[in-house]
């Protein structure tokens, strides 16, 4: 697939290791799992973005601190347990996983980065994670398979595998994976998310890049409202092929936005991606609030599991959002990806639409657009609908 935008781009296989300079691997094996990424650089350069939930998880506590050191060579990421809420112990714990694969790669501690996800309020079970190491490092490749097999292993209730790999016109490839089906609405950070590239960009370009990016896709997300003591994004540069900052900045954003939407798509238990765009905003921060406060609303997600057109919801969602609204202005369509139906027409009510939007409603991705009518912002949020599946395996998560 080709999109034409600003900046030419297409999809590539290959993943992570699409990336020159990228070995990857994974292993699962049932609800435990570990995966290794390493950049074998020309000029490593490394970025993080992190959770804003007080409640730090020890992996992110300990990258964050190696971060500020340098640049991250490697990173190893375990899923079946969070490390978090692990008092000193975790802190430990996840030095200890950047000690055991510092070792393997004769470099420092410092130089990797470390991720977990999974039960919060466990401890790290070592002799699983030291028991397959070996087997995971020995097979360390830039293979399409290598790259799967790192993704499918930070799985936990994830459905889906999440990776994306493109290719910009100038020739410099950008890979990411994620994962992330519950306790999803990250602020400031991501579920877990490893971006790689090959462009040749300074740290702080590097971060500043991420930061924007993340701040037009996993920030504009919302699974279930919870967010999570563990939520990573790391972007690794690999700096084999020049790269200007706006054509990396539109690459980046696509692939950030395009795991975004797997994870949306992905939540747990959800049988309908949901896309909510807000235009006519007084600004940006009253578009971003008012999208937001629509894809999370419990009211509206079960309208859309239920199909029941019931767009009234939306309208309520975006009164109570803190933005600011003129009811006599705001107007409302949903569509899918053949029809569309306009329901409110600047404050007034178009009737006779309500077949039609059921016929919509069937439809497994939904879009539900808002126009305020009072400015020139927007912003565009995604998330899913709320099913029984979400309650059933959230009510037994441990169990």
């Amino acid at each position: 697939m080709t999109m034409t935008m600003a900046v030419t781009m297409k999809t590539i296989t290959g993943g992570i290791c699409a990336v020159k300079g990228i070995r990857a691997n994974g292993i699962k094996q049932g609800k435990n799992g570990l995966a290794i990424m390493v950049a074998d650089a020309r000029e490593l350069e490394t970025a993080g973005v992190f959770t804003r939930n007080k409640v730090i998880a020890a992996p992110l506590i300990v990258t964050k601190s190696y971060l500020e050191k340098g640049n991250l060579k490697a990173i190893i990421a375990n899923s079946g347990c969070a490390n978090a809420f692990t008092g000193e112990k975790g802190i430990i714990d996840a030095k200890w996983m950047a000690e055991i694969l510092s070792k393997k790669l004769n470099c420092k501690p410092y130089d990797i980065g470390v991720a977990s996800t999974g039960v919060i309020g466990r401890n790290l079970d070592r002799a699983w994670i030291g028991g397959h190491l070996d087997e995971v490092y020995n097979q360390l490749s830039d293979t399409e398979e290598s790259a799967r097999a790192a993704a499918r292993a930070i799985m936990t209730t994830d459905l889906s595998m999440k990776e994306i790999a493109i290719e910009l016109d100038n020739g410099v490839r950008i890979g990411g994976i994620a994962k992330g089906s519950g306790m999803i609405e990250p602020n400031m950070g991501t579920m877990l998310a490893f971006i790689f590239t090959d462009a040749a960009l300074s740290k702080v370009t590097l971060d500043a890049c991420l930061r924007k990016a993340v701040d037009k896709s996993f920030n504009m997300l919302v699974v279930d409202g919870d967010t999570s003591t563990n939520d990573m994004a790391l972007l690794t540069a690999t700096g084999f092929n020049e790269c200007e900052e706006d054509v990396f900045q539109e690459g980046l954003d696509h692939v950030c936005i395009s795991l975004a939407k797997m994870i949306a798509k992905d939540g747990e238990g959800a049988s309908r991606l949901i896309e909510v765009r807000v235009t006519g905003a007084k600004s940006a921060k009253d578009a971003r609030k008012a999208a937001k406060a629509i894809v999370r609303s419990p009211l509206v997600k079960t309208a859309i599991f239920g199909k029941d057109p019931n767009w009234g919801r939306v309208v309520a969602a975006a009164g109570y959002s803190g933005a600011d609204i003129d009811q006599d202005k705001i107007s409302l369509k949903f569509s899918d990806t053949k029809n569309e139906v306009v329901l409110v027409d600047s404050g007034k009510i178009v009737e006779g639409k309500l077949d039609e939007l059921k016929g919509i409603m069937e439809s497994k991705e939904i879009i539900i657009e808002v126009d305020i009518g009072i400015g020139n912002f927007g912003a565009i949020a995604w998330g899913c609908d709320l099913t029984y599946d979400y309650i059933k395996i959230n009510a037994m998560y441990t169990t």
